[in-house]
C-alpha cells in the first residue's frame, strides 16, 4: 500500500496517473526538458492551451513537487520555471514516449513535414 497526501493507492502506477490525469502536464514537462522557462515561452511552446488552464497545471505541478517556480525581485516581476529532481526522472519515460509515438506514426500513418 502506497500513501501520498493522506490518499491511498495500491499499486505506483496508479500513483502515476492520478498525478498525470490529463494531456497538458507532460506536455509541460516536455517542455521544461529543454531548460527553465517563463510562463511565456511555456504558453508559446504549448500554442493550443489557454492561458487560465496553463497557470493551473502548473500550480497543480508545484503542489505534487514535479516543478518549481522561482520569483525573481525585479520589475516587472520574472518567473520562471524548472524541474524539481524528482521532475528530470521523467526524461527517460517521456523520451521513451516520443520514440514510440514516432514508431507508431511510421507504422500506422505519415510523417507531414
Amino acid at each position: 500500500m502506497y500513501c501520498i497526501d493522506d490518499k491511498e493507492y495500491t499499486c505506483p502506477v496508479s500513483i502515476t496517473m492520478d498525478i498525470f490525469n490529463d494531456r497538458w502536464k507532460l506536455a509541460i514537462i516536455w517542455y521544461l526538458l529543454e531548460h527553465d522557462k517563463r510562463f511565456k515561452e511555456l504558453h508559446e511552446d504549448i500554442s493550443d492551451i489557454t492561458q487560465k488552464t496553463l497557470t493551473i497545471k502548473l500550480k497543480e505541478l508545484e503542489a505534487k513537487k514535479i516543478i518549481s517556480r522561482e520569483v525573481f525581485a525585479e520589475v516587472p516581476p520574472k518567473v520562471v520555471y524548472s524541474l524539481t529532481p524528482i521532475g528530470l526522472k521523467l526524461k527517460p519515460m517521456l523520451q521513451a514516449m516520443f520514440e514510440w509515438g514516432i514508431d507508431y506514426v511510421k507504422e500506422n500513418g505519415k510523417i507531414l513535414e
